[in-house]
């Protein structure tokens, strides 16, 4: 797919010009340190250490807790559809909000290396360390992706399927166990944004689930004799058909 490619690919550069100023500026006098420190600290958190804090956390969580997600419903929803240029937005729409989320999670990253003290002396920022190192595998294995009906294409669906699946679940954990350090290093309350997280995971985990049985659900409605009447071999060959569309793409 040329048009995502293009795409990923600048998206990449932008992030890359607008993050060199992040390494070369100035180093904070004060630094976040251990998440198991004294509720004391809080109280000598500069304002701007505290809004990048708050700023590193809403990237992580907008990447790994939305976007990710997401995409992967999307594709998802792809499986459903038998419309050439439909199935080439949804592989299009689904490449956009990876790498929109890959971008965003390295900023985060960027963040956290430049203001904040990693010790790596806490669950939060070891699952961390891991996830970027993850991401920006399943991105560079997803602009890997062999043509289907090659003999790498079936290393390649179970590499990048696992590398997804591992990512969502860690980038889950990583965000519930960055709230509680937030919460120990400012002794402020995380109860409405654990509230807030808990319901969006809820309803992406529903409609993930639910996405399997959509085709199922509509079928209840279908008369028996129409079903029989259906080519046995036209349900075969209906995922060959989708992605020889997208290849084509």
């Amino acid at each position: 797919m040329p048009v995502p490619h293009k795409v990923c690919f600048r998206m990449s550069m932008l992030l890359v010009v607008f993050s060199l100023p992040m390494f070369t500026g100035s180093s904070q006098e004060q630094n976040v340190g251990s998440h198991t420190s004294s509720d004391a600290d809080a109280h000598k958190l500069s304002s701007r250490l505290l809004f990048e804090i708050t700023l590193h956390g809403f990237l992580l969580w907008a990447s790994l807790g939305l976007l990710m997600p997401l995409g992967v419903l999307i594709i998802r929803m792809s499986k459903a559809e038998e419309c050439g240029r439909r199935l080439k937005t949804y592989f299009r729409a689904h490449a956009i909000l990876q790498m929109l989320s890959v971008l965003l999670a390295t900023a985060g990253a960027i963040m956290s290396i430049k203001n904040f003290g990693n010790l790596f002396n806490n669950h939060h920022q070891r699952i961390g360390l891991v996830l970027y190192g993850i991401i920006w595998l399943q991105a560079l294995v997803g602009f890997l992706r062999p043509v289907r009906g090659s003999k790498g294409r079936s290393p390649w669906f179970f590499s990048h399927w696992t590398l997804g699946t591992t990512v969502s679940l860690l980038g889950v954990i990583n965000i519930y166990s960055g709230l509680l350090a937030y919460s120990k290093k400012t002794s402020r309350s995380i109860r409405l944004w654990v509230i807030l997280f808990t319901v969006e995971v809820s309803f992406i985990s529903f409609f993930y689930l639910l996405q399997d049985k959509l085709e199922y659900i509509r079928k209840q409605g279908v008369i028996l004799g129409n079903e029989r009447s259906r080519p046995i071999d036209q349900t075969a060959s209906h995922g060959v058909k989708q992605e020889s569309l997208i290849e084509s793409g």
